[in-house]
């Protein structure tokens, strides 16, 4: 039997196919075979369109599935690591309204420190953990303000690695991590931080349900199943955005531990189990 786990990444994607009992590598995909495109319609910008990951997600399944010569009902489980602070959003038919803005972006810069400024230190670092920033928020923010048409027809919002998981089994939720990472989370009331909604004028039910990080946060629907190579029925058991998953694969669980990573961006990051912050602006906390 396998687990098939997925990287969303801004340059690539990866399927990789693990022995669930030994937990041994059986085989890694990267699609596309050159670096993935990113639109800058304008200086700062950075945007990528959803459709193009599950497209790719689609295609490095069946090759990873195709070259081993495995049964998909073989696939025992699903994880999802991905591009953190991405915005998706989608109509009520789940159709993406627009590209997606992603981590990279600084559009939003002015209208997080405005947050910032106007809610005060002690409510963002003392409930938030965080500036509200340049974070996904901040950017459904900037879509409601400069794309009011758009915004008007926005169902759902959700994160990159939310839009996969929607793909592949068809229903729309995220998690207390993704929440937390898009700085949509009150740590405080350990609740969704309706109020930050409320002081961007954003409508609350554009929120998705919440799952756990670590839960059957759903299974691979009939149409998911065809699009992707993958059987009907199997669970997807985690999602989480790509730091964690550098935290969980180098084995960092305690308070404390330190690590470090590089890739298209380099983060240093560290366990605590403390909800004082002292540098909210300056170092960034997530569940």
């Amino acid at each position: 039997m396998y687990n098939i786990g997925y990287d969303i990444g801004s340059s690539s994607i990866k399927a990789a196919l693990v022995e669930t009992v030994s937990g041994k590598s059986i085989a890694v995909v990267t699609e596309p075979k050159v670096e993935m495109e990113m639109i800058a319609l304008e200086n700062g910008w950075a945007e990528q369109h959803p459709d193009d990951w599950w497209k790719h997600v689609c295609k490095a399944t069946k090759t990873l599935i195709k070259a081993n010569n495995i049964d998909p009902k073989m696939i025992t489980g699903i994880g999802i690591s991905y591009q953190m602070h991405g915005l998706v959003v989608v109509d009520d038919q789940g159709i993406p309204l627009r590209n997606s803005i992603i981590w990279c972006d600084s559009r939003a810069v002015e209208i997080g420190q405005k947050a910032f400024d106007a809610l005060g230190h002690e409510v963002c670092a003392g409930q938030l953990l965080n500036s509200p920033a340049n974070f996904t928020a901040s950017k459904l923010k900037w879509v409601k303000d400069n794309e009011p048409k758009i915004y008007n027809k926005i169902d759902k919002f959700m994160l990159p690695g939310d839009y996969i998981a929607y793909r592949l089994g068809g229903t729309i939720c995220t998690t207390k991590s993704g929440l937390s990472e898009g700085i949509f989370w009150d740590f405080k009331s350990n609740s969704m931080a309706y109020w930050l909604l409320d002081y961007y004028g954003i409508d609350q039910k554009l929120a998705p349900d919440i799952v756990d990080t670590f839960s059957l946060q759903g299974k691979v629907s009939t149409k998911g199943a065809s699009e992707s190579g993958l059987a009907a029925g199997t669970p997807i058991r985690y999602r989480a955005g790509d730091q964690p998953n550098n935290a969980l694969s180098l084995n960092v669980f305690n308070p404390g531990e330190v690590a470090a990573t590089g890739g298209t961006s380099g983060v240093v990051y560290a366990i605590t189990d403390s909800l004082s912050v002292k540098e909210s602006s300056r170092v960034n906390n997530f569940a």
